[in-house]
């Protein structure tokens, strides 16, 4: 055993850059340390460090694969059914490396308990350890899917299938959680700076442990209610995180290594999705003119008029309710936290006005054209003060006639309070511990709470996280409906109606008109019947809480329920990564039209035949693809 765990502490001081300069404090020479001079603290802290994200796969993963599937912004991507190897490989390696670290953490650790060389707290380093580890081997199985227990110890790991991983996972935070002592001496102020996220807080690392479990319970529900049940109210009788101080967050900082900032490339310009669009338009019942500032109100539009129909420049094939109209102004209601998410185009007296890219001007930019079919100007679109979001997918030869729908001058865009590595990454917020609460007890499990009061408790702490919290007494009693058919106010499921009339202007014309807007039929859920139950309004309000910082966990949702609404990208030409998308089927929603997982990187098959034959075998349909669904998702 020692042998091993010397072996791996020279392997990971040879191949792992630790962040800070903690290993320098050894005063040894790094190829000389054994498991007596290395402290579990340092593993730990690089364990935590390093899933940070560096920039390089903060954008391939964080930004172009879990905000892409997620519909956080403007991308087809992944969610058009695409791949990356090379992005997959480079995450696969990453993952591998972090779970090494989390793994050589716990075996340090029992190492020194075993040889009797611990510090007070070494018992509790290792819990701390197992539930970190724990949350790592969920992001591997959350991807890929099928995966090694043992965390890739081993040159050629042995991979499990998905609903054992989980049940280790659940096992594991139960324990380690119930072996975490409270009453232990404190960790030295000296050393609490290796655990960026808590600082060793042995409470809040037991909230974590006890709120992680519940999400991994929950993730189960639609596949082993059973277990999904017994794991869930064991967790939430214990301590939880339900308050701002007790979030699971660790600080960015500028510059580049695994702490710089997951969405602070330039280049990537994560503009509002139509997917958030069609939410946030009329919930909540807060008007415009109460949340910005007075120079903007002149621009705020009657609350039944839907913008300038451009049918003819904004495509048709998609069951995005509001395809083919440009509002030329602000939305007379909208979810308040809409405006601090994202930045109006040429509002550039906002401080989060994001000037990314700062190599050019395009953020500045604020007209652009639609044109005729010959190339000539049709019309020259103004955006400033505008709010508007567009479909993703294939646009056919209708997309190279509109040069304002992607262009990051005339789209709201990400507010540069994520972009400047200054926030602080959220892994687990305190909202999500109310959202888990709220669907359990509406489940009818022991949750502790009432179904109503822990949605009601989860939509304040979002609401306080935005600085909004003046405005959400009056947003919980709203009963208006935004443009998925869904409502705040817990106790009010009626359904909306069938359509509502709306005003517009002609583009063509000039002339105004009425639009029967009809509310879309999600038909992955309840087979698109409802769109106002209380778990819609729970999934919908998890789904908006959970921007930007938990893309992951906003994906899984819509995998394993197919909530909230997720519009079908368009196909005025067939896209032919998701084959079974067409254009006679697009106004219903199927699971095989989103993307259900990623693929494993070609160099798994190439290193590790055998376990990749065991992986894939272990997949639903026995197929690397991803379309494939993961165990505990809609099929």
């Amino acid at each position: 055993m020692k042998n091993k765990i010397n072996k791996a502490i020279l392997l990971l001081f040879g191949f792992i850059a630790f962040a800070c300069s903690d290993f320098e404090e050894l005063n040894v020479d790094p190829k000389a340390a054994n498991s007596e001079q290395v402290q579990v603290e340092y593993v730990i802290n690089d364990a935590l460090i390093g899933p940070q994200q560096d920039p390089h796969i903060a954008e391939r993963v964080f930004v172009l694969y879990w905000k892409t599937a997620a519909r956080q912004h403007l991308s087809t991507g992944i969610a058009g059914g695409t791949y990356n190897d090379d992005w997959s490989s480079d995450y696969y390696r990453y993952l591998s490396g972090w779970l090494k670290s989390a793994n050589l953490a716990v075996s340090l650790a029992q190492e020194k308990i075993d040889n009797d060389q611990t510090v007070p707290y070494t018992n509790n380093l290792m819990q701390i350890a197992r539930i970190w580890r724990v949350y790592l081997m969920s992001e591997f199985t959350d991807n890929f899917g099928p995966m090694p227990i043992d965390a890739f110890n081993g040159s050629n790991p042995e991979f499990k299938p998905e609903n054992e991983v989980y049940y280790y996972m659940l096992e594991e935070l139960a324990d380690a959680s119930s072996q975490l002592d409270l009453t232990a001496p404190a960790v030295p102020n000296d050393v609490t700076k290796y655990d960026q996220a808590y600082g060793f807080n042995y409470l809040k690392w037991k909230k974590y442990a006890n709120s992680l479990r519940l999400r991994l319970a929950m993730r189960i529900s639609e596949v082993d209610p059973s277990k999904s049940k017994s794991e869930f109210e064991a967790a939430a009788a214990g301590p939880l995180i339900t308050a701002a101080d007790d979030i699971f967050g660790v600080d960015e900082r500028p510059g580049w290594d695994a702490l710089t900032g997951v969405m602070s490339r330039e280049w990537n310009s994560q503009l509002l999705s139509a997917t958030l669009n069609n939410l946030y338009i009329g919930l909540g019942s807060i008007p415009s003119s109460a949340v910005l500032p007075e120079a903007l109100h002149g621009n705020i539009k009657d609350a039944n008029y839907i913008g300038i129909r451009y049918n003819n420049h904004i495509p048709s094939k998609t069951n995005d309710p509001s395809t083919g109209f440009w509002m030329d102004g602000l939305h007379q209601v909208i979810d308040p936290r809409a405006y601090e998410a994202f930045t109006i185009p040429g509002d550039f007296e906002n401080p989060n006005f994001s000037y990314f890219p700062t190599y050019e001007n395009t953020p500045s930019i604020v007209k652009r054209n639609l044109l005729n079919e010959n190339g000539s100007v049709f019309v020259e679109i103004d955006a400033t003060y505008t709010w508007n979001a567009h479909t993703i997918g294939n646009w056919g030869p209708i997309g190279s006639l509109n040069q304002v729908r992607n262009f990051i001058g005339t789209i709201p865009k990400l507010s540069h309070q994520f972009r400047g590595s200054q926030s602080r990454r959220i892994f687990f917020g305190d909202w999500e511990t109310y959202f888990l609460l709220a669907e359990g007890a509406l489940r009818g499990w022991n949750a502790g709470t009432t179904a109503k009061d822990a949605y009601e408790n989860g939509i304040r702490a979002n609401f306080a996280y935005w600085g909004l919290s003046e405005h959400v007494a009056a947003y919980l009693e709203s009963e208006s409906y935004n443009r998925a058919g869904t409502s705040v106010k817990f106790d009010h499921t009626a359904e909306p109606p069938a359509s509502v009339v709306m005003n517009y202007i002609d583009g063509y014309t000039g002339q105004p008109g009425t639009f029967n807007y009809t509310f879309p039929s999600n038909t992955i859920y309840m087979n698109g019947t409802v769109k106002n139950d209380q778990l819609t309004k729970i999934i919908t309000q998890k789904y908006i809480a959970h921007m930007p910082w938990l893309p992951l966990e906003a994906w899984s949702d819509h995998r394993r329920l197919g909530l909230p609404f997720f519009e079908n990208i368009a196909v005025e030409l067939p896209n032919n990564d998701l084959p079974d998308l067409t254009s006679s089927n697009y106004m219903t929603n199927s699971v095989r039209f989103f993307p259900q997982r990623l693929k494993y990187p070609s160099s798994l098959p190439n290193t590790n035949p055998d376990g990749y034959a065991i992986a894939t075998g272990f997949l639903s349909n026995g197929k690397d693809e991803v379309l494939t669904p993961l165990w505990w998702a809609k099929k």
